[in-house]
């Protein structure tokens, strides 16, 4: 007998950030994405290097596109930093140690060519790797470690390609965002404060 397969789901918000339900990850990109709560994340190593990722060709945004180490979206209960952790060793194949908010408040909207909308308030973190990254070729194509100085100035000056998110982050985060304190919790949207718990129907 076959397990059932868990659907994934997350979290709509209003304007506000607080949420109002739920809904089909597979389901909720499309040309009137609803705003909804998801996560960015920059992991290091030990030489302050951060992680940079292709997006697999066959995701349904942004795919083949280069970004940050790895995304996600918190499930209902769950907090982003939480979602962080369980995420990480799903898709970049390592767990993360030093989870640090990092910029609470970043929101953003962005449609692709084909008018498929990112519509997110999503909270960034920083980690640090504790070994080698073995990333699922199911979310991620490619996976190379860049000196953040580098990396950082590439994005600023324009000759680095990145996924807009991830050019607008790395516009926000500090110079050297391993040395910074952790950012406000009290900024992050109520929804990634107050974990969204769905009633039974």
């Amino acid at each position: 007998m076959t397990a059932a397969v868990t659907q994934e789901l997350v979290v709509l918000l209003d304007e506000a950030g607080e949420a109002l339900g739920t809904t089909a990850k597979a389901g909720v990109h499309h040309a009137a994405t609803p705003l909804h709560l998801a996560f960015s994340c920059y992991v290091f190593d030990e030489e302050g290097r951060v992680l940079v990722t292709q997006r697999a060709l066959h995701k349904p945004t942004w795919p083949g596109e280069w970004t940050n180490s790895f995304c996600g979206h918190p499930g209902p209960g769950e907090t982003p930093e939480d979602a962080v952790r369980r995420r990480a060793p799903q898709e970049i194949g390592v767990e993360v140690a030093d989870v640090r908010l990092a910029l609470p408040a970043f929101r953003y909207r962005a449609v692709m060519a084909n008018g498929v909308v990112e519509n997110e308030m999503c909270p960034v973190y920083t980690a640090v790797a504790t070994g080698p990254v073995v990333a699922d070729p199911a979310e991620v194509e490619e996976a190379v470690w860049e000196p953040w100085a580098e990396f950082r100035r590439a994005v600023l000056d324009g000759t680095r390609p990145i996924s807009p998110w991830c050019r607008d982050q790395v516009a926000q985060l500090p110079e050297d965002p391993r040395d910074a304190p952790a950012a406000d919790p009290s900024v992050l949207p109520p929804a990634a404060r107050r974990p969204f718990i769905e009633e039974p129907a």
